[in-house]
Order: C-alpha cells, then sequence, then structure tokens
C-alpha cells in the first residue's frame, strides 16, 4: 500500500521517497524529483502571494499533467511513502499527489500519522503551515 507522511514522522523508513524541493540533511532515501513542486511555486505559497487553491491548480498543471499516473506507481512502487516536509493535517503537495493518484487509478493512499494510518484526509481538512522551512 502506497502511503503519505513527512520527513519528522518516516524519513527513515526504507520505503520512503522525497517529493519535495529539499530534504533533511540526515535523509539519505529514494527521491523522485519529477513530483518536486516548482521552486517558484513553493515560494509564492510561502510568501502567501498564493492560495492554497491556486497553489493546488498550479501543481496539478504545472506537474501532474505532464506525467502518467501509472508510470508513477511502477516507479515508485506498491509499498512506497511519498514524503515531504509538513506535518500531517497541513496543506501540502503529497496530498495532492495521493488525491491525483487515488483519482486516477483508484487506489487508495492514506496518510500515515505515526502509529495510525488515516485514510480519509480531504484537502479542504487542510491548514497552512505557520512555519518557515527550508527551500534548498
Amino acid at each position: 500500500m502506497v502511503l503519505t507522511s513527512c520527513f519528522g514522522i518516516k524519513g527513515k523508513d526504507k520505503k520512503g521517497i522525497a517529493i519535495s524541493v529539499s530534504s533533511p540533511s540526515w535523509y539519505s532515501g529514494r527521491i523522485y524529483p519529477e513530483l518536486y513542486p516548482p521552486i517558484d511555486l513553493v515560494i509564492d505559497y510561502k510568501r502567501g502571494t498564493i492560495s492554497q487553491e491556486e497553489y493546488t491548480y498550479r501543481y496539478n498543471n504545472e506537474v501532474l499533467a505532464k506525467l502518467d499516473p501509472f508510470d508513477v506507481i511502477d516507479i515508485i512502487g506498491n509499498d512506497a511513502i511519498l514524503l515531504c516536509w509538513e506535518g500531517p493535517g497541513k496543506f501540502c503537495h503529497r496530498r495532492l499527489v495521493a488525491k491525483w493518484l487515488e483519482d486516477s487509478i483508484g487506489i487508495e493512499i492514506p496518510e500515515y500519522r505515526g502509529k495510525k494510518i488515516h485514510k480519509k484526509v480531504l484537502q479542504r481538512e487542510f491548514v497552512v503551515s505557520q512555519t518557515t522551512l527550508p527551500l534548498f
């Protein structure tokens, strides 16, 4: 089962795949640059110059629309954990990737939040993180 999580929870798991522009200095796992958000998109969002809706629209069009969801699953495997910085319940692109894969392929991709797997994490439930994260 493919999952999503953050570096702080599953970053040391061998099944982890970083899909963020940057990763912690201690992270030594796999990366998938094709799912990285464009740096200007990240900066615009962190500065508050675009909304979650605009971020979602741009990420879907600038990144996901160029990829084939079946190819992505073939590359990451059926037991991958897609990783980025934001904690559980925060707005982030890993849940946009999960929703895209769920809608495109019909698989379920829950969020791992510690000892429990949360199967229903909806985009509209996310809140904007107040944390400034490193971009590089």
